[in-house]
């Protein structure tokens, strides 16, 4: 858990010191090479050409022989502040800050960033953000990192049941949605938004018993993988615990975000994963 507290606490003076606007506008063109974060290192920098004529910019860090691929998509506003030198401006959400842990298990991670900075709140269900997604299934296929899964994570649980609603029967190995959004709220859009019936992947929702984020509740993990008629594969992982830094009961630093249980909730989706790889 200080692993964590510590990563949070060293970010504050950078946020102090650096203008949005320097990650608003200094977008390289598409189809330019990728950016390594440190030398030697297994992150880099990728930018991502959308189908659109635009680009995103996304975080890509691989172990050097990876099983599977994770495309994860952060809650909140959707916007972690990525720079061209890979610094983060937003790296407390669950995805964001244990990438490290999954690489450790042997999964690449694939996060992309806003268009722009971008508020994503109201549009993870639309078409035009299912184009998005269909462009970082092309990215992490193209890498041969190995089958690839979604995983959201809160407001990010829109997205990637969006995603996994419309990619091709054998594109995704499952999709993954934690503590999932299922109370519609200020963003206008729930994980039932997202035409949930049309996923054909294997399913896992999770479902902290000690969240109390009121447009997640966890009780709602029953109602969600009861709507997903389309899938043969639905599981429910139940966890508990978890620590509160976060001022917000929906904060990333809080049980809604599996602060100080991150390394049991991730062995626990990891296990499941592996069951989709065999």
């Amino acid at each position: 858990m200080w692993k964590y507290l510590y990563n949070v606490v060293a970010l504050v003076p950078f946020l102090a010191l650096s203008p949005i606007t320097t990650y608003a506008h200094s977008l390289p063109e598409p189809g330019l090479p990728v950016r390594s974060i440190n030398p030697g290192g297994n992150e880099k920098v990728v930018n991502i050409p959308l189908s659109d004529g635009s680009s995103i910019r996304a975080l890509f860090s691989a172990p050097t022989q990876p099983k599977a691929t994770i495309i994860m998509f952060p809650g909140g506003s959707g916007d972690i502040g990525l720079g061209l030198d890979g610094s983060i401006r937003h790296g407390e959400n669950f995805v964001v800050r244990t990438r490290e842990l999954w690489n450790q298990r042997h999964y690449a991670i694939l996060i992309p960033d806003t268009v722009n900075s971008l508020n994503l709140r109201g549009h993870r269900s639309s078409a035009s953000y299912e184009r998005i997604i269909e462009d970082l299934l092309t990215f992490a296929q193209q890498e041969k990192t190995g089958p690839v899964f979604l995983l959201g994570t809160s407001q990010g649980a829109i997205a990637a049941a969006n995603g996994a609603a419309h990619a091709p029967p054998t594109a995704l190995a499952g999709v993954v949605l934690s503590e999932a959004v299922s109370v519609m709220g200020g963003s206008k859009e729930t994980v039932f938004s997202a035409t949930p019936q049309d996923i054909h992947a294997p399913v896992l929702i999770v479902a902290n018993h000690t969240d109390r984020c009121n447009v997640a509740p966890p009780q709602e993990a029953s109602p969600i993988a009861a709507s997903m008629t389309g899938s043969s594969d639905v599981q429910i992982l139940r966890v508990t615990g978890g620590s509160t830094l976060s001022k917000k009961t929906c904060g990333s630093l809080s049980p809604h975000g599996y602060f100080g249980i991150e390394d049991d909730v991730i062995t626990k989706i990891s296990a499941w994963m592996e069951t989709k790889l065999r």
